[in-house]
């Protein structure tokens, strides 16, 4: 995975993600990898995480790769769906792990703010992991949401909102998705060249 092109750009969702999350794990052991961090965590706006994102994404002008868990992936495809050509040339393709669904009716009400979900096709390769017992977002939904970004989807067997709750500590199996989001990003390479 090294490539010194390449920034990866951790986005955590709600709460932001704690040292023994996933993503802090990958954002110690990734190169050139980078947080969102959010001005709030638990009063999360959607306006502002999107601004944030998109500053982050700016702030250097190499291409990046977003990892986005939960309220990170919303905030993946709203600003997806607003930014300018040139800030989204810079990122190369986005893992998306188990997003929320901020439209479900048992969705908690400091995220409301974030729905409704984009339904624009993302313009770079992605890679969708949700599980089929996530409360946060069920599979059908994540199927919807891959469907309606246009990524390559996996859906686990009972591992829940792979955080650190639902077992997940450095989830090193995690890594063969980001592998294969490389994949992806490599074939359109290919296919643009």
């Amino acid at each position: 995975m090294r490539n010194e092109r390449i920034r990866y750009l951790i986005v955590p969702g709600w709460h932001g993600s704690d040292d023994a999350h996933w993503q802090s794990h990958w954002q110690r052991a990734l190169p050139n990898a980078a947080r969102v961090q959010q001005q709030d965590w638990i009063t999360p706006q959607h306006h502002d995480w999107v601004a944030e994102l998109d500053r982050e994404i700016r702030r250097e002008p190499g291409r990046v790769v977003l990892i986005a868990h939960s309220l990170g992936c919303v905030t993946v495809a709203s600003w997806a769906a607003r930014a300018d050509r040139r800030a989204l040339a810079q990122v190369a393709g986005a893992l998306l792990v188990a997003p929320a669904d901020v439209e479900r009716e048992t969705c908690h009400e400091a995220l409301r703010n974030f729905a409704p979900i984009a339904a624009q096709a993302l313009p770079f390769p992605a890679v969708l992991v949700g599980s089929d017992n996530d409360a946060a977002c069920s599979p059908q939904r994540a199927l919807i949401l891959g469907r309606a970004w246009g990524t390559e989807t996996v859906i686990l067997p009972s591992a829940g909102h792979i955080n650190v709750k639902s077992g997940h500590g450095a989830w090193e199996s995690g890594y063969r998705h980001l592998y294969r989001l490389q994949y992806l990003i490599d074939q359109q390479s290919r296919q643009r060249a």
